[in-house]
């Protein structure tokens, strides 16, 4: 590793510490840093199954998304679902990941 300087506004600085617990607030941000670069290269898959999901809706997508089930790409204006976690997350999921979707998608043909 090597060492970085940035500077954080107090409050910022405080509440992190506050957050990060025994983690320590540089490793709390290290992480932050690493998911969000994952996210943006498209290398982030959060580890998610059907039973992390509470509750869908369906939705348009308005940009593309990918669905945290299947890594399926979902393309803008393309009919998809949200998922609410139990940790109060919403997250994009394809129409086939969720099987009482898919049961639907076929009534419908």
């Amino acid at each position: 590793m090597e060492v970085t300087s940035i500077r954080l506004e107090r409050e910022l600085k405080e509440k992190l510490k506050d957050l990060s617990g025994n983690q320590g607030y540089q490793a709390l941000i290290r992480d932050i840093l690493w998911n969000y670069v994952q996210h943006k290269s498209g290398d982030y898959r959060p580890n998610f199954s059907v039973y992390d999901i509470r509750a869908s809706i369906r939705a348009t997508a308005q940009q593309e998304e990918r669905c945290v089930l299947t890594g399926k790409f979902i393309q803008p204006q393309e009919p998809m679902l949200l998922g609410l976690t139990f940790n109060g997350d919403m997250v994009p999921l394809s129409l086939e990941s969720m099987p009482q979707e898919t049961s639907r998608a076929k009534a419908a043909r």
